[in-house]
Order: C-alpha cells, then structure tokens, then sequence
C-alpha cells in the first residue's frame, strides 16, 4: 500500500489495491469473546464530481478461529483488553460455547467535504455457534457505533503520530531481536493479568498457568506494542511505560 497517496483526477482511472488481510478483533462488549480471522480486502480511491472516494469492501474468508475468552479492562475507550487463549467466555450461561464468525462483510464509503470526510458503512455478519446466527441488528450497530467513536477519536488528535512516526516505531520494534520483544511483551501481560484479576472473572492460578511467549508470532508482539505507542501518543493511559515499549525514559 502507497505510504502517500495522490489524489485521483476527474478523467483518471480509480486506482485500485487487492490484498489479504488477518484480523484478531478486541473482546465483545457483550460477550467479551474475541475472534481471529482472514478477509480479502479492496481499496478503490476515485474521483466523484471532483471530490475524492475512498471505498473499502471486506470479505471473510472461511470460519473464523473459535471464540476465546476476553475480558475488557475498565472503560472501553481506554483500549485496555485481557485475552485469555482459552475457548468460551466469561458471560454467564455460555461460557461453554464454542463460537465462531461463519461470515462477515463489510463496506466503509469516505467521501471528501470540503475539510470534512463524510462516511458511511455497511456491515453484515453471521455468527453463533452449532452453526446457529444468533447475532441480532443491535450487536451489529452497537459494533458500528464503537469503532466509528474509536476511529473518531484517532483521526480528530491534534496528538495524532505523523505516518511516518509510525512506521519508524513499528519498523525499530520489528527490527528487535526475538528474546528482546519476549520480555517488553511479558511485561504488557503482566499488567494485563494484573487488572483481570481484579475484575473477579480470573483467579491468580489461572493466571500461573499461562506458559512461555516464545510461541507468540512476532507479528502479534509488535501489533500489541503498536497498540500501546498509540495509546500513549494520544494521551490514554498506559498499562506500561513509555520505556518498555520504545526503550527510552
């Protein structure tokens, strides 16, 4: 994907990018399950009667990993999140199910305004589990309704880092040796631990359970990194200092 993109002209062609695309989403608000899975993704940026378009379709491709165990740390706007790796959830009632997403689509339309983007999106989506739907039009909006506050509240930061900030940080974590990532991750689900204790989903001896993170791809360490980077550029609090996640004081 172009780092910068140049505007499309009136008589231009749409430019149009194809790629795949893994996604690992936060626990639900309602459940507290959260899902991996695979989409193909499309982005067609065009010109409309001299305004620029942006438009994003997303396609899942199969079921999603089972449904596992999350559990959100106090206010959801702070984007602090406990991912068990076990199957289930903590709600009552169905912590024995095992869920999937069967299908998910999506389609984000951005359109120029003068300063402003004006956007909407389309969302459908499938899920449940014994191969059952069980989700309802309230779960889909509600979904809707949390990410465009979170994706408002990115792009509207005067503290907002530059693209090129970003991927300078993304690319010093990735260039980090292996055991290095291990021990500033180690130290993110300390904390992480540490709040679900507290909530009274988890006990301490399930938290002792948890084994080595030398099996954790290296992708997911530096995603889970980026998270906090961002966090603390936009002022959220942190569950870890600044040092442990860019190295300085």
């Amino acid at each position: 994907m172009p780092i910068h993109w140049r505007s499309a002209s009136p008589a231009g062609d749409p430019v149009i990018i194809r790629g795949l695309q893994r996604d690992s989403n936060t626990p639900d608000v309602t459940t507290g399950v959260y899902y991996e899975y695979d989409l193909k993704r499309t982005l067609i940026l065009l010109n409309h009667k001299g305004r620029q378009v942006l438009i994003s379709v997303s396609k899942q491709i199969n079921n999603s990993s089972v449904g596992k165990k999350g559990i959100i740390l106090g206010n959801d706007d702070n984007w602090n999140y406990y991912y068990s790796g076990e199957p289930g959830s903590f709600k009552e009632g169905i912590g024995w199910a095992k869920s999937y997403i069967y299908d998910f689509i999506s389609v984000g339309v951005y359109v120029e305004s003068g300063v402003m983007v004006r956007t909407g999106t389309f969302q459908w989506i499938r899920a449940g589990w014994s191969g059952i739907n069980f989700v309802q039009t309230t779960h889909i909006t509600n979904g809707m309704k949390r990410f465009a506050r979170n994706f408002k509240t990115i792009l509207e930061s005067p503290n907002l880092p530059t693209p090129n900030q970003m991927i300078s940080t993304y690319h010093r974590l990735s260039a980090l040796p292996k055991p290095d990532l291990i021990e500033k991750y180690a130290a993110l689900q300390r904390s992480q631990q540490s709040l679900a204790v507290r909530t009274g989903k988890i006990g301490t001896a399930e938290t002792n359970k948890l084994g080595s993170y030398a099996q954790i791809p290296k992708e997911q360490i530096v995603g889970e990194l980026m998270l906090e980077y961002l966090k603390m550029a936009l002022g959220k609090p942190s569950l870890v200092e600044t040092k442990v996640v860019l190295g300085v004081k």
